[in-house]
């Protein structure tokens, strides 16, 4: 099997439905209660840092870890503390919460004040104490990307402002309102990092945004823009590495291992504004969408506001409501109960009617080769799921069931309407055994 991301794969041709893609962010006002779980990225989850009763402000901080793998958690209000307990992720675990009483007031933490950066070791030590993880969905702790044994081990960083998801226009807002922030960010990465060559990529169904980011690139040396077709998964880091400079990454490996870094448009942006500020992340911008809201449009939400108070924002829901989920269609996560709040790594709340979440009857799959052809990282769902089938762990290891990225295409592509993805995840369950027996020989 070859070893490295399949340059034929094609992705899967999504409905877009950038239907905010002109709506200007529109701030919330500041909620009357916040709820920040401990657990908001990829790594060590965070352990409170203050007690009941506590008075906080703006950009205190209330959950830190000492794993390098984390990132420090700070209030997005200024209030107290009214209770410490537990709340369930919607992957079901459940970890450490803190609530906090808003005063209205949103007094700054008077420790706030831009952070001194005078070399590489500091720029890290920043990064990590502005709590910046990936705000493009995946939330891996920004500090623990950019921190590298060897600065020569990259020469091209990769800003991702594709933005595949259909629905989604959170991105496409943060480079229309705030451009001067993006370059910003890419000149302190290049800066401290040492990176010559920058590329922008983003795809072609967002023609204002990648004109202003033309626009913005005018004059500057070693930094382009890639306009890249409108084809789902094209965000994700294998296949954007892939497209914009032709570069292979090893099934299992990482974007180092080709001399890459790949960063959000949102998070470059972001931490541009951190270092001229010192103000933490405290908030996202969000597009709410969906057939089921009232009125759609981008929003920028305060960290731990309850996802009831941004569907009420937006006038509510209306008709036969399905679902509503974080994220886009394709890898976003189901919400129950929408009292939960929003997490850093939130970018939307899509609220969606009944007929379009219902599930199809399943057919047997046809061996069409379907999910096989749009495949962005070249694996064979339906040979994985025979191994799946017959409770095979080595099969399902020998196949690489563990690079799939559970993007979605192969179920969206299936015309037997199978639960190709879910099948793929009860695959890597399997492939953990393989490698369990393994090591107990």
């Amino acid at each position: 099997m070859k070893n490295v991301f399949k340059r034929a794969a094609k992705g899967a041709h999504v409905p877009h439905h950038k239907n905010t893609q002109n709506s200007a962010t529109v701030d919330m006002p500041v909620p009357a209660k916040i709820v920040l779980p401990m657990q908001q990225h990829i790594g060590a989850a965070v352990v409170p840092v203050v007690k009941e009763g506590d008075q906080v402000f703006v950009g205190t901080v209330v959950g830190q870890s000492e794993s390098p793998l984390s990132a420090p958690i700070h209030s997005s209000v200024s209030g107290t503390v009214t209770a410490l307990g537990e709340v369930k992720l919607p992957n079901g675990t459940k970890v450490a919460a803190v609530e906090i009483t808003s005063d209205g007031k949103q007094t700054l933490e008077p420790a706030i004040a831009p952070p001194e950066v005078t070399d590489y070791d500091s720029f890290i030590a920043a990064v990590r104490a502005s709590g910046l993880v990936g705000l493009g969905g995946a939330g891996f702790p920004t500090s623990m990307k950019l921190k590298l044994k060897d600065l020569s081990m990259v020469d091209t960083l990769i800003v991702n402002a594709a933005e595949c998801e259909p629905y989604l226009t959170a991105d496409n807002r943060e480079i229309m309102e705030n451009s001067d922030a993006i370059l910003a960010g890419i000149h302190a990465v290049q800066k401290w990092m040492g990176i010559k060559n920058v590329i922008i990529g983003i795809e072609r169904n967002k023609p204002e945004a990648m004109d202003k980011l033309f626009d913005l690139i005018k004059g500057e040396t070693g930094v382009k823009v890639k306009p890249l077709p409108a084809v789902y998964p094209q965000g994700a880091e294998k296949v954007l590495i892939e497209v914009c400079t032709g570069r292979e990454v090893p099934r299992r490996g990482l974007p180092l291992s080709v001399g890459c870094i790949v960063m959000n448009v949102s998070s470059i942006a972001f931490l541009a504004d951190y270092l001229r500020t010192g103000v933490p992340l405290l908030s996202r911008r969000l597009t709410v969408d969906g057939g089921c809201i009232t009125k759609p449009q981008n929003v920028r939400a305060l960290i731990g506001t309850p996802i009831d108070d941004v569907l009420a924002f937006c006038g509510g829901t209306k008709g036969d409501l399905g679902e509503v989920i974080t994220g886009g269609p394709m890898m976003g996560v189901l919400i129950e109960d929408t009292s939960f709040p929003i997490l850093k790594q939130n970018n939307g709340v899509l609220a969606l009617p009944r007929e379009e979440v219902l599930l199809p009857d399943v057919q047997p799959c046809i061996h069409c080769g379907r999910c096989i052809d749009c495949c962005p990282v070249g694996l064979s769902p339906c040979v994985i799921a025979a191994g799946v089938d017959a409770n095979d762990p080595q099969e399902v290891d020998r196949l690489q069931a563990d690079t799939c990225m559970e993007c979605g295409c192969c179920t969206y592509v299936c015309p037997a309407k199978r639960p190709v993805t879910e099948t793929m995840r009860r695959a890597k369950v399997l492939q953990k055994k393989a490698k369990k027996g393994a090591r107990g020989r």
